[in-house]
């Protein structure tokens, strides 16, 4: 009890000495406060840094920390949170050895807790304060009550953390501030600054207008005001706002800033650089308001300017090489990811490490990612050039003596085509491995980030990471993100990469804990039928019959699902001659939807099919007939009807000449089932089976093959003297 008195004596005396001193540096403290009030944060340092040495006191260091953290706030692209949280942090440290008394610096420190997420330390500072001030029923006792409520206030702001605020422990200590000392201009802009971040614009307004009553000649006020106004898109609004506060500081030079980034976003470019150059002019064109000028032309998305305003400050002072990160971002932002390259690459190469960003590796992470775009199409140029050299050497295995010498100086262009596209790939998949690298650091960076490690596995993913993307998606699997997609992403990614193993393991889990998610049945299926091509051991079979049953229950919604399972089922029992079954199967998907076109040409030609292999060409011709009935044009049908009759009328009939063959498949060597192979502005069409294979009769001088199927990029095919074209697709 006597040191709690002691303690409160103590407080008593040292207010009554700061009141007592403060005429002796009251002119410089206000000198400091405009400075920082004006964003000129190194002049206000060195103000304060100056005082510091003549006179040290615990509320310059408090001045220095706050001073310290609003530099930060004012340029969070260039500064690094924890360089900036450890020298504030020191600043209120050196205040509290010089009076241990004094709440302010305890203040201080609960807001570096609060803004580096350590909550135990936040509180504990803040209670730290409040052990040095009176109960509140005694307060009118207190000789200097205005430093009573000031300190409230400030406790109150330190529950304000980035864009966030605690109203609950924020809002009772600000209505204490005020009842205590209702003339303090700036309680009340703290108040306006904590409704306005719980968007109650009204009373925000409200508490700046109080400010502005209480301190009229201050452009703070209607500085807020303007903001609010900007911030909800109200551009012409915010303008008088913005106005009036250099109507009363004309050389107030945050108003001219946010005047000129308004004038940006508002398209009036040539106002925007008139306030910019005022802004700078008043800031003496110093290198931190370039800074700051900077800053704002990257939030007007400014991008262009942006760079050509750090080369110009690097012509001048190269040890900014922060700099190159704002560089990047707007290079990158631009598009031109080889430039936003080499800025990140001197960001990483010349910053400590301690000053390197979560951001800074989310944009190196995606700055390689875009500057190698075109990644995928090289894999696949590779497996089409690979193809066209592996059917060059079958063409010349046989050959002998100089014929076979001959033919291998023809081989020489495909190889080397091969030996470029794989240097090239070899070169870019040892930068995707910096960008991964990346991408992990700012996963790691705190609290794992479930958003980027999805971001990260989808490019895994696409860039034929199968093994890495299935990881990836377990990493969310195990954070508790064990949503639907996430795991059929990870039985996709398996099923890609061939491992249909671990996809069955994965799909059977699905279906376990999504015992209604349709999709999870269908990818399972396909695994089946990829596992056993040559449905030897009916995994197929089993997996289609479950998906059919499942989504029965909206034939509707997933009729297409049904539809294709129909379609497996009745190839797979006419590759077994069990016709009669697969006739069942070709019926139901005649009947699925009865006014679905697409439906009905298909399942009329896999009837034309069934009929084909029982010999019955009467029927298979009615159901030609049946095609043309809703497709006069359509190649096939027309096709297969005069193949028929040429049958009919020989004894030994020849294929068709315009007969056409092959195998679709994707970028990894599966077959793709169901792909439609088209004949170009034609009804001429053909769908694969489940291996991929196709074949029909294309009209006479047909001219190019249209290939695609769902999920897949479409590709074109030049028609020549070959009767087999086999494609690859790539997603």
């Amino acid at each position: 009890m006597i040191n709690r008195i002691f303690r409160k004596t103590s407080l008593i005396l040292a207010l009554l000495l700061m009141c007592s001193v403060a005429g002796l540096r009251a002119q410089t403290l206000d000198e400091a406060v405009r400075a920082m009030n004006n964003e000129q944060y190194d002049k206000a340092d060195q103000i304060l840094q100056d005082l510091a040495k003549k006179s040290p006191d615990s509320k310059i260091y408090y001045r220095l920390g706050e001073n310290t953290l609003l530099n930060f706030f004012s340029d969070t692209i260039s500064n690094s949170l924890k360089v900036v949280a450890a020298e504030a942090k020191q600043q209120f440290e050196k205040g509290i050895s010089l009076n241990a008394n004094d709440p302010f610096n305890y203040v201080g420190l609960a807001k570096v807790a609060a803004y580096l997420g350590d909550q135990p330390t936040a509180v504990q500072m803040r209670q730290k304060a409040k052990s040095f001030l009176l109960p509140y029923k005694k307060v009118t006792k207190v000789p200097n009550a205005a430093d009573y409520a000031l300190t409230l206030a400030k406790l109150a702001e330190s529950y304000i953390v980035f864009e966030n605020v605690d109203t609950t422990s924020a809002l009772p200590l600000i209505r204490e501030a005020i009842a205590i000392d209702p003339k303090n201009s700036v309680i009340y802009i703290i108040a306006g600054d904590i409704y306005l971040l719980v968007n109650n614009g009204s009373l925000a307004i409200k508490n700046y207008n109080s400010a502005q009553y209480i301190e009229p000649n201050s452009p703070i006020a209607n500085m807020k005001i303007g903001y609010i106004y900007y911030k909800g898109r109200n551009l012409m609004a915010a303008i008088p706002y913005y106005e009036q506060a250099i109507a009363l500081d004309k050389n107030y030079a945050p108003a001219y800033r946010e005047l000129g980034q308004l004038y940006s976003l508002a398209g009036r470019f040539k106002e925007s650089k008139e306030f910019f150059e005022t802004y700078l002019t008043l800031t003496n064109q110093n290198i931190p308001a370039k800074i700051r000028y900077v800053n704002a032309l990257f939030y007007s998305k400014n991008y262009a300017d942006v760079i050509k305003n750090v080369e110009d400050i690097f012509a001048v002072d190269k040890s900014r090489v922060y700099l190159n990160r704002i560089a990047g971002y707007s290079s990158y932002e631009q598009g031109n990811y080889a430039a936003a390259l080499k800025y990140m690459d001197n960001l990483f190469a010349n910053l400590p490490a301690d000053r390197i960003l979560k951001k800074d590796y989310i944009y190196y992470a995606r700055i390689i990612i875009k500057k190698n775009d075109n990644y995928s199409k090289t894999l696949a140029e590779l497996d089409k050039a690979n193809a066209e050299l592996a059917k060059v050497k079958e063409k010349n295995e046989d050959l002998k003596g100089p014929a076979k010498e001959k033919e291998k100086v023809a081989e020489e262009p495909y190889v080397a085509k091969v030996a470029a596209l794989q240097s090239s790939i070899d070169a870019t998949e040892k930068e995707l491995a910096k960008a991964y690298e990346a991408y992990e650091k700012a996963i790691t960076f705190g609290d794992e980030d479930a958003n980027l490690i999805q971001e990260k596995a989808r490019n895994h993913y696409n860039h034929r990471h199968y093994s890495d993307a299935a990881r990836d998606w377990k990493r969310l699997i195990a954070k508790g993100k064990n949503s639907e997609e996430n795991y059929l992403q990870i039985g996709k990614a398996y099923y890609q990469g061939k491992n249909f193993d671990d996809a069955e393991v994965i799909f059977n889990e699905m279906s376990e804990k999504f015992p209604n998610y349709i999709p999870g049945y269908s990818w399972a299926a396909n695994n089946a039928a990829s596992k056993d091509p040559d449905s030897k051991l009916g995994l197929a079979k089993e997996k289609f019959s479950a998906l059919i049953a499942k989504a029965a229950t909206d034939s509707v919604k997933y009729s297409e699902e049904i539809f294709n399972a129909l379609r497996y089922l009745g190839y797979n029992a006419l590759q077994a001659d069990k016709y009669d079954e697969a006739k069942g199967y070709y019926n139901r998907m005649l009947n699925l939807d009865p006014n679905n076109k697409d439906f009905q040409i298909k399942a009329l030609s896999s009837m034309n099919t069934l009929y084909m292999t029982m010999g019955d060409y009467g029927k298979a011709v009615e159901y030609d007939n049946k095609i043309l009935a809703l497709d006069p044009n359509n190649g096939p049908a027309k096709a297969n009807i005069q193949y028929i009759q040429a049958l009919q009328s020989s004894a030994t009939p020849k294929a068709h000449p315009n007969e056409i063959r092959g195998v679709i498949k994707d970028d990894s060597g599966q077959p793709i089932a169901s792909a439609s192979v088209r004949v170009k502005d034609t009804a001429a069409e053909a769908w694969t089976n489940a291996k991929g294979e196709y074949k029909f009769t294309m009209p006479e001088a047909s001219a190019t093959l249209v290939i695609s199927a769902k999920g897949y990029t479409t590709k074109e095919v030049t028609i020549t003297k070959s009767r087999v074209y086999n494609a690859t697709l790539s997603k």
